[in-house]
């Protein structure tokens, strides 16, 4: 068992309560509809009623209102990593609205959109694939390959795809957001904040609800490939129907989750998040293994309890390389005045290789001394 130092839990305890969050609905031509409000701070909040939660930059966002409930760091700038991919979706979703393509349509996919690099649908550069598909490629399984080409399908290039997303942003007052390409990839000037994606995000929910239900799409499967969706949480929170997962080696983990109960919408954004615990691996490439969430976790407690928190993280042991990330190494048990209320599992943040012959023999030694 490892004793895990509050502060650096990753646990988002859900202090606030769902105070009159709604998604409103519009339909109206993107050169009709107004940009949302302004994001107002919560003056009346009591610091105590503010969720603890380790990562540097994070906001919650009542949608109805454009009231900001809690935030840290809300406006300084952050690598957005695949979080790039609403703005992506949201010019998509225009370009179907107005019919200038059409979810059937069959797609010739490029040799720059098969050959993208970081997360991917698997397209083929000899088979057409559907609009559709390719949504929901780039929806549910991140695909830059289905990024790419769907941005090349409604505007020709990458880059003429990239200034349409600027000028989005800019109609929508994200003041702190450029977009250099459309997948999120890491460069330089490509940068936005957690207050701006809570606005796009927002902005989104609102002016596309017709397609916003993908988002809670659990699984997707393509040319034989079944990939889950990366937000973890629509598994484990019934209230929570989107929104975007990201993750490269600059930004870290990224998410954007939207949570509804009835007609009450909560958005919050947190980039990026901090490992819980750094464990022993045996047989690999490097020693240790960081470990921790994939996206934040949600407790609801009696007000004043948060301090009372106790976690600990039991690891499978031993830990034997290779280890892929994400790979569930454990689990979080947290309990509140003694008593269990949560588990949670325990995943790799980074992935280890098996180390060379002689790390492995030496380890294979070793562990056989360990067990005696």
């Amino acid at each position: 068992m490892l004793p895990l130092a509050r502060a650096a839990m990753m646990l988002a305890i859900a202090a606030l309560p769902f105070a009159g969050v709604a998604a409103t609905k519009r339909h109206a031509h993107p050169a009709q509809r107004a940009a949302p409000p302004p994001a107002a701070s919560a003056a009346s909040a009591n610091a105590s009623d503010v969720p603890v939660i380790a990562a540097p930059a994070w906001l919650v966002l009542d949608t109805l209102s454009g009231q900001t409930l809690a935030a840290q760091n809300a406006d300084a700038l952050r690598d957005p990593a695949s979080l790039t991919k609403l703005m992506t979706a949201y010019v998509v979703f225009d370009a179907l609205r107005a019919k200038k393509i059409a979810p059937a349509q069959m797609v010739n996919v490029s040799t720059k959109a098969w050959k993208a690099e970081g997360s991917r649908m698997f397209v083929e550069p000899k088979t057409p694939v559907s609009v559709d598909d390719l949504v929901h490629g780039m929806i549910v399984q991140s695909g830059n390959d289905a990024s790419i080409a769907l941005a090349e399908l409604v505007a020709g290039s990458e880059d003429a795809m990239v200034a349409r997303m600027n000028q989005e942003a800019a109609r929508m007052g994200l003041a702190h957001t450029r977009f250099t390409n459309v997948t999120g990839l890491t460069e330089p000037q490509h940068a936005s904040t957690a207050a701006d994606l809570a606005k796009l995000t927002a902005t989104l929910i609102r002016d596309f609800p017709e397609y916003y239900p993908i988002y809670a799409t659990k699984e997707f499967r393509y040319n034989n490939i079944s990939q889950p969706n990366r937000n973890r949480l629509l598994g484990t929170d019934p209230t929570v129907d989107g929104v975007k997962s990201g993750h490269t080696e600059a930004a870290g983990w990224c998410l954007i989750a939207s949570a509804k109960h009835g007609e009450r919408r909560l958005v919050a954004v947190v980039q990026p998040g901090k490992p819980l615990a750094t464990l022993r691996v045996w047989k690999g490439a490097q020693r240790e293994v960081k470990a921790g969430f994939l996206a934040d976790r949600y407790l609801t407690l009696p007000k004043g309890k948060a301090d009372k928190l106790a976690l600990t993280a039991q690891a499978q042991e031993p830990l034997i390389a290779p280890i892929a990330s994400a790979q569930t190494l454990g689990t979080v048990k947290v309990s509140l005045e003694g008593k269990p209320i949560a588990e949670f599992p325990l995943i790799a943040l980074e992935e280890v290789p098996e180390g060379n012959f002689f790390s492995r023999t030496w380890d294979t030694v070793r562990l056989r001394f360990e067990k005696k």
